[in-house]
């Protein structure tokens, strides 16, 4: 009995920390210190989409970057300063743009409600609602009370953001770690309907010789788009994932990558690989059954292990950590 009373003071402090966690994270979390606050990021979302289309994108993409690598801590957003080096300047982020946006939607929630919303919370919610213009899912219930990280994780990037060159094992592994199943993995990798990938990273299966999973007819199209093996880096040197509906997140990606039209080694070895290619098929075939299963997976990525309490910060600009 003795021994058993120790164990129970042992494990209390454990189930404290993790009744704690699930109850910091929730939803509606600002209706009282910022009622507006999700109204606001919404409509900063909505101008800026006008604005600038493909900050939609970015918002998705944003999520993915910062929350895969630890925690969902808006780390991705901290610009080098003071000894700390920036997850921005990983090669595993290149392309990644339009983070000067995510201020303009700190400042309008700073003049409502200063020094209350997180900037974990806006790369969050402006991720749901940016899918609102692409025609994603329309309303994804999401929990706020993230805080910010006081620290970047350059050195760690590469550890935990899959690569596009990575066996399918190893995607379906990074993803399994934050709880995101195969299904989920399938369903996430759909943000491909979306976007644009730079030349760099699409050479290596046209150059010197055509990677024989591409289609033909698509490869002459993306050579077209590529014409040296060589790009620069800083040039508009480019192919968007989906020709046909470039702007909307939808089933097309599937439809495509079925016909070997995938842009990435990553998106064919979907097809490929027997683990996930029975969900490719029903994606394919059915997009509310694919934005049902991204909704889901974007609803976990997003609770990857937040910092709440006094874990972090709550910060000022979103680019630098608050002066001690």
């Amino acid at each position: 009995m003795a021994n058993y009373s120790r164990f129970l003071l042992l494990l209390l402090p454990l189930l404290l920390h993790i009744h704690n966690v699930k109850s910091e994270l929730q939803l509606k979390y600002y209706t009282k210190s910022c009622p507006r606050a999700e109204d606001i990021i919404k409509e900063q979302v909505a101008t800026l989409y006008h604005k600038h289309g493909n900050t939609a994108v970015s918002w998705i993409r944003n999520l993915f970057h910062d929350c895969m690598v630890k925690s969902c801590d808006a780390s991705l957003y901290l610009d080098a300063a003071n000894g700390l080096e920036s997850e921005k300047e990983s090669p595993r982020n290149f392309g990644m743009r339009n983070f000067k946006y995510i201020e303009t939607i700190k400042q309008a929630l700073e003049k409502e409600c200063p020094n209350t919303v997180s900037c974990a919370d806006i790369v969050a919610l402006s991720a749901r609602d940016g899918l609102l213009w692409l025609g994603g899912p329309i309303r994804i219930e999401m929990k706020t009370g993230r805080k910010d990280s006081k620290e970047t994780y350059f050195s760690e990037v590469e550890k935990y953001l899959p690569n596009h060159n990575d066996s399918m094992s190893s995607v379906l592994s990074r993803f399994q770690s934050i709880g995101i199943d195969t299904e989920g993995t399938v369903a996430l990798l759909g943000a491909h309907s979306v976007g644009r990938v730079h030349c760099v990273n699409l050479v290596h299966r046209l150059y010197p010789t055509v990677d024989p999973t591409i289609d033909p007819d698509y490869a002459k199209y993306l050579k077209g788009r590529c014409p040296s093996p060589n790009p620069d880096p800083e040039a508009v040197l480019y192919s968007r994932f989906d020709r046909e509906t470039t702007m909307i997140l939808d089933n097309i990606y599937y439809k495509n990558i079925l016909n070997k039209k995938g842009l990435l080694i990553v998106d064919q070895e979907l097809v490929t690989d027997p683990n996930t290619s029975p969900f490719v098929v029903k994606m394919a075939a059915d997009n509310n059954y694919f934005h049902q299963q991204f909704a889901r997976a974007m609803l976990i990525l997003s609770e990857n292990n937040p910092l709440i309490g006094d874990q972090g910060e709550i910060r000022k600009v979103c680019r630098y950590v608050n002066s001690a």
